[in-house]
C-alpha cells in the first residue's frame, strides 16, 4: 500500500504503467509467501518443547509468546529467533514504509495549490495512521525482552493488530470513495425518513 501511495503521488503519470495487474499480483504473492514461510522456524522450534504444567493458553489464539510461558523447556533459542524475526518482519518493512512516506510528504509539499496538498495529505494520512498503529503494536509484542512479558498487554495488542486495525482498513478506504459516501447518505436519509414517518403515525 505504501508503494502504491508512493507511485500515485511521486510518479502519477506512470502510475497505470507501474502498478499494473502483474505488479499488484507479484506484490500480493510475495507478501503471502513470506507470511507463510516466516512462521516455519518458530513452529518447528516450539513443536520440540516440553509442556509439563498447565495446558491452558492465556491468550486469544495459540501465540508463540504465550506457549513459551507454558513450556518447561529452555526458551532461549526461540526467544532469539522471535526477536530476530521481529526485527526483520517488524522494523525493516516499517522503515521502508516510513521512507516511502518521507518521499511522499516531500513531494506533497512541492504541490503549489493548497487544495491539491490537502487532497494528497488526506489520501495518505489514513493509511499512515493505520500503518503506524499496526507496526507499533506488532513491535511492542515481538521485539521486547522476555522480562517485560505481560499477558494482559499482549492480549490487548493482539486484539488491536488482529481485529481492530484490519476492521478499520475497509472503513477508512471505502469512506474515501464518493460512491460509498453517496450510498451511506442515502441509507442514513432513508432510515431517518422512515423513523420520522413512524413517529408521525404513532
Amino acid at each position: 500500500m505504501a508503494y502504491d501511495r508512493y507511485v500515485a503521488i511521486c510518479i502519477p503519470l506512470h502510475y497505470a504503467l507501474i502498478m499494473n495487474k502483474k505488479v499488484c499480483g507479484l506484490l500480493a504473492a510475495v507478501s503471502w509467501t513470506f507470511g507463510f514461510l516466516d512462521v516455519i522456524a518458530q513452529a518447528v522450534l516450539i513443536s520440540q518443547f516440553s509442556f509439563c504444567e498447565s495446558n491452558e493458553i492465556n491468550h486469544f489464539f495459540c501465540d508463540f509468546t504465550a506457549l513459551m510461558k507454558l513450556s518447561c523447556s529452555d526458551p532461549h533459542t526461540i526467544e532469539i529467533v522471535i526477536f530476530a524475526d521481529g526485527v526483520v518482519v517488524g522494523f525493516i518493512p516499517f522503515l521502508l514504509t516510513l521512507t516511502s512516506y518521507i518521499y511522499i510528504i516531500s513531494t506533497i509539499l512541492k504541490i503549489q495549490s493548497t487544495e491539491g496538498r490537502c487532497k494528497a495529505f488526506s489520501t495518505c494520512s489514513s493509511h499512515l495512521t493505520v500503518v503506524i498503529l499496526f507496526y507499533v503494536t506488532i513491535i511492542s509484542v515481538y521485539v521486547r525482552p522476555s522480562s517485560m512479558y505481560s499477558p494482559g498487554q499482549d492480549k490487548l495488542f493482539a486484539l488491536l493488530y488482529t481485529a481492530l486495525i484490519p476492521m478499520l482498513n475497509p472503513i477508512i478506504y471505502s469512506l474515501r470513495n464518493q460512491d460509498v459516501k453517496t450510498a451511506l447518505r442515502k441509507i442514513i436519509f432513508r432510515k431517518s425518513f422512515i423513523c420520522n414517518r413512524l413517529f408521525l403515525i404513532i
